[in-house]
């Protein structure tokens, strides 16, 4: 018998004493154990072996089984995660959760996982004779079964996966193919790579530029040294600083090594898969939220194995237990989908830089428009800032023109959404044969219903946010809960029978496009057309040329190489330009530049057109002529003078639940323990600044009302103090609020 230090996924910033019969097996450090806890049975993780006294005065409860004789959380890991519940004031037990694949923990002792899952498979259709020919006969009384034969007969054998976009009820067509002796249906093992597709031949390694070649050298250095560098790798659109990636991680790779790859987006994943297939083969693991459970759990079963020893994937990735890690990559390191707001509030790409620390690792922090705090650590010497000043190509970058729509109010047809320097672009484009990409971050068809007798705007029962119209198919959409209404007859506040949409989104600049340019193949990409491997059809399609202009949400704004496209359009640039944010100027500016970055990536050359009510913006006057130092310039001395981040810090205490007045009240005894708590403090703690109780700017979000109260000061160690020093409120608020400490908050919504 041993007594153990256990870590629940329970919100509670503690771990808890368990004994571990020696009838269960040998304990080791990071494996699960299951444990009971109240009335439930948990799954724990093992920190170590509690110390002396550790457990007096306590009822110690025994362990329910050991799950791992390997443990689940390399020690590595364990370390890293402790280390960032402490940093976030987060519990370790939800922390540690966090870093495993959804799905792993069993409910009880008798559930023997390792035979539940086993090795994924996967179900294979593949077209018999005459399939082909019955597909028409078929379509004249089931026509979503003969779209599913057609697309097996096309192919000879497809995927199951790949079939689930063609008809809903996949499952029984196939069935139904199968017993009409038009299908073979089989099981295979699923290939570890979940976006295998044709082979992908393998590349010949360009001739690198004299930046690149100095990037590559300088950042190998470290690693052949097997010490910790900080790297910031500058370099415009298209100067190939994913070939640089490359050949650092090939040559951890010759040494025996281990690397990480960070992306922001899952449309990201297939294209930089495929990449780095043609460079090194097939020893890759994918990570990503769009996998499903089985998926992910072989991905990390493969690399915590060892088998593989290189991982891409999106934030949760940089939990993924890679051997002998030497390499961490975080692309577009700008990107604030890095940023985790549920759950565990974690950066990726901080916590990226910490696991390079502690692992003698060189991390490569990358981005055209690097965030103002990796600006200003590379400016203190913090990171090593190496720039790519060229494009690889040595093609210039496109040419960006400012469309200024208070005087150019409306194109042909009468649409604002498409001026007429736009409209003329886009038909020269089509004239050449050549393609567009249109950007317009808001999705749906309209961000609003509003009536025209009262005004008044059809808004979300349990979000303080107006519903939006989408066409196909038709609702009232919330953004923010999901839920979904039948647009109305009549307003619903007046009884007027006139409701109008108000401004446009993706969906009805889509419309748009296809009545202006009746010939073109216009298409849509953003989260209501596709996700994961459907957003990677649409950009295939956008690929081979079968669609001409592409109209999207920031999907289509990142990473993507698209020779044949010479015109890129920005609808409006304003959308986010005002928002209640500090950061609202930076993001803008990198949208406006990732996006006009995918015009002239060939000979053909470029350029992008950027509609806006703000011609003079900093934002965007930088934006025109893709000046990242005068924009960084002109916001650091701004945020300087009201010490927002890089020159001070932030902590948001956010607080939320289904009584306003309750939540109202628990914000303002939150501000005062906190007044007390920097009172005791002494002189230090008063260079901190208490901002709030303040309603958040989206004040309700699933019905439950939110307030916050913001923490600003020059030290991270002395506002999480702070908040430690109020913990007996921060701890125990009343029944039905929540209070959630937000470390470096990124939203300020």
């Amino acid at each position: 018998m041993s007594l153990w230090r256990v870590a629940v996924p329970v919100p509670l910033r503690r771990s808890f004493v368990y004994e571990i019969p020696a009838a269960l097996g040998v304990p080791l450090r990071g494996a699960r154990a299951l444990v009971p806890f109240g009335r439930r049975r948990l799954t724990g993780y093992l920190l170590g072996a509690a110390e002396a006294g550790e457990a007096d005065g306590l009822a110690v409860r025994p362990a329910l089984a050991l799950l791992d004789e390997t443990p689940a959380l390399p020690e590595d890991l364990v370390d890293l995660l402790t280390a960032a519940a402490d940093y976030y004031l987060h519990p370790l037990g939800e922390v540690l959760r966090a870093a495993l694949p959804p799905g792993i923990d069993p409910k009880s002792a008798r559930d023997d996982f390792k035979a539940r899952i086993g090795r994924p498979q996967e179900t294979v259709a593949t077209a018999l004779p005459g399939a082909a020919e019955r597909v028409a006969e078929i379509a004249r009384r089931a026509p979503k079964r003969a779209a599913v034969l057609e697309r097996i007969a096309a192919h000879g054998t497809v995927r199951a996966a790949d079939l689930r976009g063609v008809a809903d009820g996949l499952t029984a067509h196939l069935k139904r193919l199968a017993a009409d002796g038009l299908v073979a249906l089989s099981a295979r093992d699923r290939p570890p790579d979940p976006f295998v597709g044709a082979a992908v031949e393998r590349d010949l390694p360009p001739v690198l530029t004299g930046d690149q070649a100095k990037a590559v050298a300088a950042i190998s250095l470290r690693l052949e040294e097997r010490r910790y560098g900080g790297f910031l790798l500058q370099g415009v659109t298209g100067s190939g600083k994913t070939e640089v990636y490359l050949r650092v991680i090939e040559r951890a790779l010759d040494r025996g090594l281990g690397a990480l790859v960070l992306v922001p987006e899952i449309t990201l994943t297939p294209q930089l898969v495929r990449r780095y297939r043609a460079r090194f083969g097939e020893g890759l693991a994918v990570w990503h939220s769009g996998l499903t459970d089985r998926e992910r759990f072989d991905q990390w079963r493969l690399l915590r194995s060892g088998e593989v020893r290189v991982a891409i994937g999106v934030r949760s990735a940089v939990f993924a237990p890679v051997h002998d890690l030497a390499v961490i990559v975080v692309d577009e390191e700008h990107d604030g989908s890095f940023k985790q707001e549920r759950g565990f509030p974690y950066h990726a790409r901080d916590l990226a830089l910490l696991r390079a620390a502690r692992a003698n690792a060189v991390a490569i922090l990358g981005s055209a428009t690097p965030s103002l705090e990796a600006h200003d650590n590379a400016r203190s010497g913090k990171l090593t800032r190496l720039v790519l000043a060229h494009r690889a190509t040595s093609l210039p970058l496109p040419r960006v023109e400012v469309v200024d729509l208070r005087y150019h109010r409306a194109g042909p047809g009468g649409q604002r959404v498409v001026s007429g320097p736009l409209h003329a672009a886009l038909h020269e484009t089509l004239a050449r044969g050549e393609q567009a990409i249109l950007f317009l971050n808001r999705r749906g068809f309209a961000p609003s219903l509003t009536c025209a007798a009262c005004g008044q705007v059809r808004r979300c029962d349990d979000c303080a946010v107006s519903l939006t119209l989408h066409k196909r198919p038709a609702g009232l959409v919330c953004h923010y809960c999901g839920a979904r209404h039948p647009p109305p007859d009549r307003c619903p506040a007046c009884g007027g029978a006139e409701l109008k949409p108000v401004g446009v989104g993706t969906e009805k600049a889509e419309e748009i496009l296809h009545a202006l340019f009746p010939d073109a193949r216009v298409a849509r990409l953003d989260r209501d057309v596709a996700s994961g491997r459907g957003a990677e059809e649409v950009l295939d399609k956008l690929r081979t040329g079968e669609i001409d202009v592409l109209v999207g949400t920031q999907m289509v704004t990142k990473g993507h190489d698209f020779p044949r496209v010479t015109l890129v359009g920005v609808l409006l640039a304003d959308v986010g330009l005002h928002m209640p944010d500090f950061r609202a100027a930076e993001r803008t500016f990198q949208l406006l530049t990732q996006v006009a970055g995918r015009a002239g990536r060939s000979e053909l050359g470029g350029r992008a057109l950027i509609q806006t009510y703000s011609p003079d913006h900093p934002a965007i006057v930088a934006a025109r002529t893709h000046d990242f130092e005068g924009f960084a310039a002109l916001e650091l001395k701004s945020r300087a003078e009201l010490g927002y981040p890089p020159f001070g810090r932030l902590l948001a205490l956010r607080l939320s639940g289904p009584d306003g007045g309750r939540v109202e009240s628990a914000a303002r005894e939150l501000c005062r323990a906190l007044g007390d708590a920097r009172r005791r403090s002494g002189t230090r703690g008063a260079a901190i600044d208490i901002l709030g109780p303040a309603p958040a700017p989206i004040a309700m979000v699933q019905g439950r009302h939110r307030w916050r109260v913001l923490l600003r000061g020059k030290r991270r160690d002395e506002l999480r103090r702070l908040v430690l020093g109020a913990s007996d409120v921060v701890e125990s608020p009343p029944n039905g609020v929540r209070i959630r400490i937000d470390v470096d908050p990124v939203s300020m919504l």
